[in-house]
């Protein structure tokens, strides 16, 4: 029976490895559906895929969406390049395609890296506003330039530099897959994996712009439709493995992903360790995300806690970083419990913010220096209790 056991888990890993970022799993849109009221400043979808009987995941993993662009930009692309997309390129493999696929599937014409600004200028060495922008001593002048452009820009600005459609694999990036934390746990939902996404917006330099993921999500995945999938596995984010632990989550905006999935997880196996969660957005009546699901968890005792910052709610912009330190006490009393403390979401700024709060919090319930309060945390780093997955 043990053998047998063995086998079938063998075979389940096996079928999840199988579906990757060149050999996907072409998965139906089961659910798309919007969490945020119309009159929210930010449009933050839940979308639920089907998954193939076998294909597994855990709390913390990311399922990752490959994209395509849309046919406008890829239009508009072909047209400031002057080729009809009927030209034939060889792909990243070898394998012989047409030109409008190329740009559809396989290149990332969305927001426009420096390194494709570098690669563009070398098919044109003499023009001497494109070497202005090249090299180290210009990087400043190239960061300024590419900021809020795409690739069609570039075409625009400098037109018939491309002249052959293979050179554009030189200049361009690969298309690639898109992550997104997981928002469920699969103990409630066998057959799918569910994820929340920000659609990404905005107009700049005179055109209209959207994520390539998100606008893709946001507009042309509607139920019913197929996505290419794959499951990715995050070691690094993990429930603790002692089930009487309590776990403190702060997740603003669509850092809440994953703790939605750890708090499903946790109820749907019964595990008796308390749970605390900070969840920040811009206004209340529009935006607070999954508000039903976590208050019908308070109810029901799943949640001991559930602390809310809504900036745009009062005069003063409110942070999840200042509702841990109006709760500094109590979240002290939490870590010499051994609760394990996670973070999900903006790294540029939030998850810097939320650190300092947590050491501020650390040496103020311990009555220690800030000195103390970075040994205490890199004691819990050692310990794998203070996790973050940021981006």
């Amino acid at each position: 029976m043990t053998e047998v056991l063995e086998q079938e888990t063998k075979g389940t890993q096996a079928h999840t490895a199988k579906y990757t970022r060149n050999n996907p799993y072409i998965s139906r849109v089961l659910y798309n559906e919007l969490l945020t009221s119309a009159d929210s400043e930010k449009e933050t979808r839940h979308i639920e895929l089907s998954l193939e009987d076998g294909m597994t995941y855990t709390p913390g993993d990311a399922v990752a969406i490959i994209p395509e662009n849309r046919a406008e930009a890829v239009a508009e692309t072909l047209a400031a390049l002057g080729f009809k997309g009927d030209e034939r390129v060889l792909d990243h493999y070898k394998v012989e395609i047409g030109l409008e696929e190329a740009i559809r599937t396989r290149l990332g014409i969305g927001k426009l890296a420096r390194g494709s600004l570098n690669q563009f200028a070398k098919l044109a060495p003499e023009n001497e506003k494109l070497k202005a922008l090249t090299g180290p001593e210009h990087k400043a002048q190239a960061e300024e330039y590419c900021w809020g452009r795409e690739f069609v820009d570039l075409a625009l600005d400098f037109p018939g530099v491309v002249t052959d459609p293979q050179q554009l694999f030189h200049v361009l990036q690969r298309l690639t897959p898109r992550m997104y934390s997981i928002a469920s746990s699969q103990a409630l939902h066998k057959d799918n994996v569910q994820t929340t996404v920000r659609v990404v917006r905005y107009d700049s330099h005179g055109r209209h712009r959207q994520g390539v993921a998100s606008g893709q999500l946001g507009d042309r995945a509607a139920t019913g439709t197929t996505l290419p999938i794959f499951l990715h596995s995050n070691n690094n984010f993990r429930l603790p493995e002692d089930t009487n632990a309590p776990v403190i989550m702060i997740g603003p905006g669509t850092g809440i992903a994953p703790f939605r999935a750890f708090l499903e997880e946790r109820q749907a196996t019964g595990q008796k360790g308390q749970n605390w969660l900070f969840f920040g957005e811009q206004r209340q009546a529009s935006d607070f995300l999954y508000k039903d699901q976590f208050l019908a968890m308070v109810k029901d005792g799943v949640l001991t806690h559930l602390d809310t910052a809504f900036s745009r709610d009062q005069q003063k912009k409110v942070y999840v970083q200042d509702r841990m330190r109006e709760k500094a006490t109590e979240l002290y009393k939490w870590l010499q419990r051994g609760a394990y403390f996670y973070v999900c979401g903006d790294a540029s700024r939030m998850a810097k913010d939320v650190e300092t709060a947590l050491l501020d919090t650390i040496a103020k319930g311990s009555n220690g220096t800030l000195d103390f309060a970075a040994e205490y945390l890199s004691a819990m780093k050692k310990q794998k209790r203070y996790q973050r997955d940021v981006y």
